[in-house]
């Protein structure tokens, strides 16, 4: 019998673990390995980090759940893996032998990369639920003795909707509390022009994204490399067209919030033909790493080439949507390995988002997300943050219940003709 492991307890990896159990024989065994015990929904991180919501609000005990599926769980983290010997070092010690593994660790986070960036120097982050809290600390205090906001994503960051989003409920927020007036904003990002998100656009989200801003008097720079943070200002190059410095910046600021760049963690990087030079996970379509079949990728930490060429490098964002497609195929693609079939199962990559502005937000989907696409929408309204509230709640449900797709979401979503599976040649 075999013994499956998944790396990560995240969105991508707690999912990969609920839809491998319907595919195991009797007598095969499955271990989730994740950080700590909980799993938290971070598209809700920056609620949280302007008081929206609480932490607990938004995380979820695992421990129970995956005893109830019979799932092994470590909560010590891998401390680097062995694909040629198919043995994963636990952190604290032990290790664990697999005969099936399923990266889905999610990225690290590159603050080191820029001096006196990150939530450990002078801006803030959303990225994880603990970082989220030291921003609203620093934003009450912040609201206390209100200045110039700075707000966006660094060079390498391939996550630029929270970025958005953050900026816009910000906006919102200020507003609420009367304190908007004295607060000169400003978004800087690496895309070559608002709207980018990685993917060169989605239906029309450069003028729908430009006219959010404009509305709401927040500047921006786009093409920009951020070069240093100093405690109250963040020092930006816009690059040219040529890559040669066009103008450069130093932008006070009162309160920071920008996003990383991301690369692969330490239990990966660096593992020839396993990953890329940034240390995400070289897969083929099928979610496989083609040196070492055995094992499988799913998520963030998986290696995508950019949609272009850019002045600044931008990476690709891995959305919601488009991690369950590779959440279903790898689990049916270890199911049929396990059966002595050939895997046949590809993801379509299709992206349905919700960006949430407090007060409106912007819904996109794309099909595939990668383009050229066969489906490129994009719509705006006050509708989507109620949606986005209703699909928080909707998904720590599932979370708290084990499951991954519930059969009356796969029907909705088969009627909306937004499928997770490529269909059969």
């Amino acid at each position: 019998m075999a013994e499956i492991v998944v790396i990560g307890a995240g969105l991508s990896g707690t999912l990969m673990a609920y839809e491998l159990v319907p595919q195991l024989r009797k007598g095969d065994h499955l271990t989730l390995i994740g950080e700590d015990p909980s799993f938290h929904f971070v598209p809700s991180n920056p609620w949280v980090a302007i008081g929206w919501r609480k932490p607990a609000d938004i995380k979820i005990d695992l421990t129970q759940i995956v005893q109830r599926k019979k799932i092994s769980f470590i909560t010590s983290g891998a401390k680097r893996i062995h694909p040629s010997e198919k043995r994963i070092e636990i952190e604290g010690g032990g290790e664990l032998h697999y005969d099936y593994l399923v990266i889905a660790t999610g990225p690290e986070l590159a603050f080191d990369e820029i001096p006196g960036f990150g939530p450990g120097h002078f801006t803030q982050s959303v990225c994880h639920v603990d970082h989220a809290t030291k921003a609203y600390d620093a934003f009450e205090k912040f609201c206390a003795a209100p200045g110039p906001i700075v707000v966006g994503a660094v060079q390498g960051a391939s996550c630029f909707g929270p970025a958005y989003e953050f900026a816009l409920i910000l906006d919102t927020e200020l507003k609420r509390r009367g304190l908007r007036d004295r607060v000169p904003m400003t978004f800087v990002t690496p895309e070559p022009y608002i709207g980018h998100l990685g993917l060169d656009g989605v239906g029309d989200t450069k003028t729908v994204l430009e006219s959010e801003l404009r509305e709401r008097h927040i500047k921006w720079i786009t093409n920009a490399r951020v070069k240093a943070v100093t405690d109250g200002a963040v020092e930006i190059e816009e690059i040219a067209e040529a890559g040669t410095v066009a103008k450069t910046h130093q932008l006070p600021f009162a309160y920071a919030m920008m996003i990383p760049g991301f690369r692969g963690v330490g239990a990966v990087r660096g593992i020839d033909k396993l990953t890329n030079p940034r240390g995400f996970i070289v897969v083929d379509q099928y979610q496989r790493n083609p040196a070492y079949p055995e094992i499988f990728a799913v998520g963030v930490c998986v290696a995508i080439a950019p949609v272009g060429a850019t002045p600044v490098p931008v990476g690709v964002p891995k959305t919601g949507f488009m991690i369950e497609s590779m959440v279903t195929a790898t689990a049916e693609n270890i199911g049929a390995v396990l059966r002595g079939k050939n895997v046949s199962h590809q993801p379509t990559w299709n992206a349905v988002c919700l960006a949430d502005f407090g007060d409106g937000g912007v819904a996109f989907v794309a099909q595939p997300q990668i383009p050229p696409r066969n489906v490129n929408w994009s719509a705006k309204g006050a509708w989507v943050h109620l949606a986005k509230v209703a699909f928080e709640k909707y998904f720590l449900r599932k979370v708290r219940r084990g499951e991954s797709e519930p059969f009356y979401e796969r029907f909705l979503m088969n009627k909306l003709n937004i499928k997770k599976l490529k269909q059969s040649a």
